[in-house]
């Protein structure tokens, strides 16, 4: 789903791939890597990922947002459409 990106006093914010604000980028999804000490006997795990929730990025909520009829919302579990946020298993293999 495309959603157009909402303005509130100087700051855009859009769910396309990140959040633009005056100052800063912010992703959806976040990654890390796990310590790996020379003395472990296990393989390395690699890198790991999690997403944040866009609502996180916005400090209040701005009138008039889209909303989903009330079937929707309870499928997406949220009112409105800017907020909704799909998972994406990061760790699935994606056919090509």
């Amino acid at each position: 789903m495309h959603y157009p990106g909402i303005k509130i006093k100087g700051y855009i914010f859009t769910k396309e791939v990140f959040f633009v604000t005056r100052e800063k980028t912010f992703t959806l999804v976040k990654s890390y890597k796990p310590f790996h000490s020379k003395f472990d006997p296990c393989p390395p795990i690699g890198r790991k990922y999690y997403r944040t929730p866009p609502n996180l990025y916005i400090n209040f909520q701005p009138p008039n947002l889209e909303q989903f009829t009330p079937e929707e919302a309870l499928k997406y579990g949220t009112l409105w459409k800017f907020f909704y946020d799909f998972y994406d298993n990061p760790y699935r293999e994606r056919e090509t």
